[in-house]
């Protein structure tokens, strides 16, 4: 069953493009890098909160299975990994990230 690996992150709208850099240049590349067996692909949400200070980022990572994504992580599965450099930026984050089962997609 495909499972849906979700994050979110918040910092300020002054900080929101260098965290979006720091995704696309640091993260990313050191998740592709490891080349992780059942890894499909990651999806990244952007919002920007109109009556506060805040900038919400959600990752959805997608994997073949639960054991791909204790191979990823490992046995503490759900904790997350957040590097120096967006702590640096990031206001709050979710300290561990939710699984979700895939149970329909449809395409039109």
């Amino acid at each position: 069953m495909t499972i849906k690996r979700i994050w979110h992150g918040w910092t300020s709208k002054k900080n929101a493009d260098k965290y979006q850099d720091i995704l696309n240049t640091e993260v990313l590349p050191s998740i592709e890098a490891k080349n992780i067996p059942g890894y499909n692909k990651i999806e990244m949400l952007r919002i920007e909160l109109e009556d506060e200070d805040e900038v919400e980022f959600i990752t959805m990572m997608t994997f073949d299975s639960l054991q791909n994504v204790i191979g990823f992580q490992g046995e503490n599965y759900k904790e997350c990994y957040v590097p120096d450099a967006a702590q640096k930026v990031l206001k709050r984050w979710d300290l561990e990230s939710i699984h979700y089962d895939l149970i329909e997609t449809r395409r039109y």
